[in-house]
């Protein structure tokens, strides 16, 4: 009987520390919220290509976010809290005449619907009252 009760102890006691090894993994994949330049990947459930320097949005220690929609800069404030709730306010940009204006809406817009955030690997999933609408990757992953 003691035996039995090592053996699955053992397989037990093995199986977290396997799972914690992925964690670990993961954990060193997280970039930080704050300092890290995010472009966006995918947006209400379909993948984006973005180029170069556009749809991106990098958030400052000092409660203010920047980026760049297609062909407009943005700023934006910004609270976080310690249970992932993230929300934008203020959001203004430049007003350059851009043919993707239809896409740069939609990302600008989505900004303004985010109630909170996950961390998943490198990616950043955003989302509004528990619904998925949007994933950024850090930038230097995506050049």
């Amino acid at each position: 009987m003691k035996r039995a009760i090592l053996f699955f102890a053992t397989i037990l006691l093995t199986t977290l520390m396997i799972g914690c090894c992925d964690c670990r993994k993961r954990a060193k994949l997280e970039k930080p919220l704050v300092g890290t330049e995010w472009q966006l990947v995918q947006i209400m459930g379909r993948e984006f290509v973005a180029t170069g320097d556009s749809f991106t949005l990098l958030l400052h220690d000092n409660g203010n976010a920047t980026g760049q929609g297609d062909c407009n800069r943005f700023t934006a404030t910004y609270v976080v809290t310690p249970t992932r709730a993230l929300t934008f306010a203020d959001l203004g940009s430049t007003r350059r005449y851009c043919e993707n204006f239809e896409a740069e809406n939609r990302y600008f817009d989505m900004l303004d619907s985010v109630t909170h955030y996950e961390m998943d690997a490198e990616s950043m999933l955003l989302l509004s009252n528990g619904v998925l609408v949007a994933i950024m990757r850090p930038k230097l992953l995506q050049e």
